[in-house]
């Protein structure tokens, strides 16, 4: 028993790089090959998403099957004109008046029993007639008809497969779509955006193009092989078998060959990935590459790399390119000896040499629809891999629905109570054991605490983004896990700490959070949040698209449109999540006068790390384990000098040091106008007690 070939960690690296560059890349040629885990039950539910248009379906494969039968038929047809145009020629030779079978005597008389046989196995012919064009219009006519209709007929096949897969992928991203926003939060925790991005995309295209390209030439194909192969034996079974002796020659050929040149083409993807990863590496730390001087080495390492994509792209593109010449070489034995037992058996009159031609024509309709249906093994092989990827993401757990009856949001003034709430990520690794407070209308609530301890764990709760494993929590007196996720998160403003900007104009980002803002609206917001202050700056004013990742404005001013759009929104339940972090200290400081006034009437949670944008808080939440080990205000909490008064302590004297170290470079000759801006601050918020 042969053991399973192991991976090693350099090829799982390039396994990795390689998908990484598979879901990053858009305009790649082709998909990584791939297996699916069960092809089986993945391809038939593949084949399923047509069920829709089954009826569609069966049009074409009757459209298929006519036009294919036409195709055959066609060289057949052809055949008859070759025979009218070979039987005058040869009629010319006799004087008119005699019989054919006279004319048969006259050969053989003359010692040529050969040309006897073939003059007697001649169907039409007439000695001294010459060549029946009457007829031979006819026929032509026939064959122009037989061909003008099957062509007809694909490009209507074409046209119906087109749509019918059209209208399939375009139901299949609705259905993605649709799934996605009835995925929990915790299935994009787990799920990486890239991998997402390219089951929606990468995936959902490689289906459509092995649907498109295989299954309508699949149905093509085989009823072409079986059409000629009746042909082929109603014709002459013994060129029938010399045309067959290509199956087992071509088997021959995709054994060898096309698993090495599978391997060698994925062994290609991984090193491309590779390459890929080591040029987005030196550029994207570009900058770091030129200060360690790090050039050399850095060209070195692509050199390498590049070489081995070379020899790899080479070994995969030689296999991959000597199997067509292959196939054309068999087909070219098999030609060569259609033609010379063909010539046998028309120069002993067992077969007319119209029927030899037409023959040769079948042989070449066989050896391609043979070459088409090897070819898509690998397409369809890729394209079940990739349903089968789509498939799981359409089969992943989705968050509990709405309750049908679930009762109407009342008005109020934002009251939020904790009551005994307990929450883990998973069951093993426990996060908030028993989580109780109350906040009142218009007060805001700081959360701090170190990295883990479950703050902004604390707002996903609150906007039902996760669902409790214990106690509940209550909005103005209504438990919002008996409330619609629409009506506790349309209470609820939302400034995440990373900005997020959609494509548009500044004005539609900022009106994103209320539709219905007019634009005096969304101008007294702007101002508000001091996003006024920079649009006019702008060529176009609030009307200035933002381009791809919002890159022609700062990443403060991202922040600040972001807290406008929140702004407008007028929310009852505010939530901040270190919502200044991106701006300069200046700007932080306008931002808490004009949040101040967001804030005025509504509860505020307001996740920090600098503590100085949380001292005006009613209330401070100092979380440890998923746990709130204190709470009160800024001077109570520092007279306690408990887990509060050290994270302000920490804070300041890192302050401290950043302080003494500018000063230091300030004595070297150095100007750091601009690095002791946000110290300055810390010193000013030194606590009275130290």
């Amino acid at each position: 028993m042969s053991t399973p070939d192991i991976p090693t960690e350099e090829e799982i690296l390039e396994a990795e790089m390689a998908e990484q560059a598979r879901q990053s890349s858009g305009d790649w040629d082709s998909v990584k090959p791939g297996k699916a885990k069960n092809f089986r039950a993945s391809f038939f539910r593949m084949i399923g998403l047509l069920k829709p248009h089954a009826w569609a379906f069966t049009f074409v494969s009757i459209l298929g099957a006519v036009g294919v039968v036409l195709a055959v038929i066609a060289p057949k047809v052809l055949g008859q004109a070759t025979n009218i145009i070979f039987e005058g020629v040869v009629s010319k030779q006799f004087p008119a008046g005699i019989t054919q079978e006279q004319a048969v005597e006259f050969a053989k008389k003359s010692g040529n029993s050969q040309y006897a046989d073939m003059i007697a196995a001649f169907q039409n012919f007439t000695p001294g007639a010459g060549v029946d064009f009457d007829q031979l219009r006819i026929v032509i006519v026939w064959v122009l008809v037989i061909y003008v209709a099957s062509s007809f007929l694909s490009w209507i096949q074409g046209y119906v497969i087109n749509v019918i897969m059209v209208r399939t992928m375009w139901q299949l991203r609705e259905d993605v779509e649709a799934k996605i926003n009835r995925l929990p939060l915790s299935y994009f925790d787990k799920v990486q955006r890239g991998e997402l991005i390219s089951r929606v995309t990468n995936d959902i295209d490689n289906i459509t193009q092995t649907m498109q390209q295989s299954l309508s030439s699949a149905l093509t194909s085989v009823l072409t092989v079986v059409g000629v192969l009746i042909m082929m034996f109603s014709i002459s079974w013994q060129l029938a078998l010399i045309a067959l002796v290509a199956l087992p020659l071509m088997g021959v050929i995709f054994g060898v060959i096309g698993p090495r040149s599978q391997k060698a083409f994925t062994t290609q993807w991984n090193k491309v990935g590779r390459l890929n990863a080591r040029v987005e590496e030196s550029f994207s730390g570009h900058a770091l590459v030129k200060v360690f001087g790090r050039e050399v080495d850095s060209a070195e390492k692509f050199g390498v790399e590049n070489e081995e994509l070379y020899q790899a792209a080479f070994k995969a593109q030689f296999l991959s390119g000597i199997m067509m010449p292959g196939m054309q070489f068999i087909g070219s034995l098999t030609y060569v000896g259609i033609a010379v037992v063909g010539g046998i058996m028309v120069a002993n009159g067992s077969l007319l040499l119209g029927d030899v031609q037409a023959f040769i024509q079948y042989s070449q309709q066989f050896t391609q629809p043979l070459s088409q249906l090897g070819g898509m093994a690998a397409v369809v092989q890729s394209g079940t891999a990739s349903a089968e990827r789509v498939f799981e993401l359409l089969d992943a757990d989705e968050q509990e629905p709405d309750a049908a009856d679930a009762p109407a949001l009342v008005e109020g003034n934002g009251v939020i109570e904790f009551e005994h709430v307990k929450f883990s990520y998973t069951p093993e690794r426990p996060l908030i054991s028993d989580l109780s407070f109350r906040v009142e209308p218009g007060q805001t609530v700081a959360i701090v605490g170190p990295t883990g301890a479950g703050k902004t764990t604390l707002v996903n709760l609150l906007m039902r983004f996760y669902e409790l494993d214990g106690g509940r929590i209550l909005l103005d007196g209504q438990d919002i896990a008996e409330l619609t996720r629409d009506d506790v998160r349309s209470r609820t403003g939302m400034v995440l700490q990373d900005p997020w900007l959609f494509a548009g104009t500044i004005r539609e980002n900022i009106r994103y959070g209320r539709q219905s803002a007019t634009d005096d609206e969304v101008a007294a917001a702007a101002v508000a949040t001091r996003v006024d202050r920079f649009v006019h700056s702008l060529p176009d004013g609030y009307d200035t698209v933002l381009d791809e990742d919002a890159s022609n404005v700062s990443a403060g001013e991202k922040q600040l449109i972001t807290i406008a759009r929140a702004f407008v929104a007028q929310p009852a339940v505010l939530i901040l999540d270190e919502a200044t972090s991106s701006v300069d200290t200046r700007t932080e400081l306008l931002l808490q006068h004009a949040m101040a006034a967001l804030r005025e009437g509504r509860t505020s949670f307001v996740i920090a790390h600098r503590l100085s944008t949380i001292r005006d808080a009613d209330l401070i939440l100092v979380m440890e384990h998923g746990d709130i080990v204190e709470k009160g205000t800024h001077d109570e909490l520092i007279a306690a000098h408990g887990a509060y008064w050290r994270l302000y302590q920490a804070q300041f004297e890192q302050a401290a040091a950043e302080l003494d170290a500018d000063l230091d470079a300030l004595v070297g000759g150095q100007d750091v106008a601009e690095s002791t801006e946000a110290p300055v601050d810390g010193v000013a918020e030194q606590p009275a007690e130290s």
